[in-house]
């Protein structure tokens, strides 16, 4: 007896060894217990020949190549600032002030925010006055005149842009106030006699705009801060 490959079609087209065919001669030169060796032997690399092919012939989920990997020095995603814009009270502003945009509010809100934490840190009081009521202003100015008599300045820079989210509006006779929900993320570089420290926090704050509807100015005033949770 003697052994011829046979050839069956693999998948991309070319042939490939699959099995083994045994062929009747008059005589053959090996003995029969040899013969059985080699057929099996042959048998067995034919079957792992095509799981090879079938396993690394093709690709399965995610390659290397398909991973995208941050680069040194990429700056990071953005975070997430789009606004809630909730509706409480919106409708009773909207009657005594129909022009009023929820988004360009809370854009205004958003740099009135980083406006005045920036100048609260700074002591810089001509920034701050415009943007306070006198309640919150007297409040600031006791704070910031404790800082400067023990000897104690402040710097304060955003590490990611703020979230702001409308929560409600509250409309009393022509006074408007607007409560907006504050995530900020924030690092605080406070030097004194004993040298400089670094301060990152994330804080939630609850703040409290207000403006006259009938004024003719038509800024809003920071009234009321409370804390919030995250």
């Amino acid at each position: 007896m003697r052994a011829r490959p046979a050839q069956r079609w693999a998948p991309d087209g070319r042939t490939r060894l699959t099995y083994i065919e045994m062929i009747s001669w008059a005589q053959s030169p090996l003995p029969d217990l040899e013969v059985l060796q080699i057929l099996f032997l042959a048998a067995v690399a034919a079957v792992v020949l095509y799981q090879l092919y079938a396993t690394l012939g093709r690709r399965t989920g995610r390659q290397p190549e398909d991973v995208v990997t941050a680069q040194p020095g990429a700056a990071p995603a953005p975070a997430d600032t789009h606004p809630i814009l909730r509706t409480e009270g919106l409708a009773a502003l909207k009657s005594k002030q129909p022009d009023f945009d929820p988004t360009k509010f809370l854009a205004g809100a958003r740099s009135a925010y980083e406006q005045i934490v920036k100048a609260y840190a700074e002591g810089d009081r001509e920034t701050l006055k415009p943007l306070l009521a006198p309640d919150v202003m007297a409040n600031f100015e006791q704070a910031m005149a404790a800082r400067e008599t023990a000897g104690r300045s402040e710097k304060v820079e955003f590490m990611a842009p703020p979230r702001l989210d409308l929560e409600r509006i509250d409309v009393v006779g022509d006074l408007a106030k607007a409560v907006v929900r504050i995530l900020a993320e924030v690092r605080t570089r406070t030097k004194d006699e004993r040298g400089e420290g670094v301060d990152d926090r994330r804080t939630a704050e609850l703040w409290t705009f207000e403006r006259e509807v009938k004024s003719g100015n038509p800024n809003w005033r920071l009234a009321f801060v409370a804390a919030a949770e995250a």
